[in-house]
């Protein structure tokens, strides 16, 4: 009997110790080599780019469509814009584009300086507070444009047009479109 609970114990000190040296392993140790380790390459690239990255999606989700997959529902042959609605759409996302551009290359100089502080050694709680709440203003403002240009799309299209977008989307009828109806 002392064998078997020597043994239990044994098991279970072995299979703690392998439990616990993986939970401690950080999710994070790919980021190492990131240009800047606060931020994923994927991130990186987003910013670059000015992807929207879920910043629109309070717009997304009730009726408000982006830019980006109206021109693609377009492009695939799914949804009919007249030609003045097309050349409009695509203006509001050459703005959104290059403004969320502009707004990402700050974020990530922001983001570069606020990491290089960490590694230096050199930040202190004022400077830490200053720099996250500049990159909080920044990130903010990324957050309006891509809002402010799905309320934009909004405007240049029908109800029907918006209905079509929500089904390609996946959106079930009735949880989109909630928004007021234009007259």
């Amino acid at each position: 009997m002392m064998r078997v609970v020597t043994a239990v114990g044994l098991v279970l000190a072995v299979a703690t110790a392998g439990m616990a040296q993986h939970t401690l392993t950080s999710p994070y140790r790919g980021q190492l080599g990131s240009e800047i380790r606060g931020l994923s390459a994927e991130e990186i690239a987003d910013l670059r780019e000015g992807r929207g990255m879920g910043l629109a999606r309070a717009a997304e989700l009730n009726g408000y469509p982006g830019p980006t997959h109206v021109l693609e529902a377009v492009e695939a042959g799914q949804l009919s814009l007249n030609p003045e609605q097309l050349s409009a759409i695509r203006q509001l996302f050459e703005r959104m584009s290059r403004e969320a551009r502009r707004l990402g290359d700050i974020l990530l100089r922001e983001e570069q300086a606020l990491e290089a502080a960490f590694r230096a050694g050199t930040i202190d709680e004022a400077a830490l507070r200053a720099r996250v709440a500049r990159i909080a203003g920044f990130h903010g403002e990324l957050r309006v444009v891509h809002l402010r240009t799905h309320l934009e799309t909004r405007a240049l299209l029908s109800e029907q047009q918006i209905r079509r977008y929500n089904q390609l989307r996946g959106y079930a009828a009735g949880e989109a479109g909630h928004a007021p109806h234009r007259h």
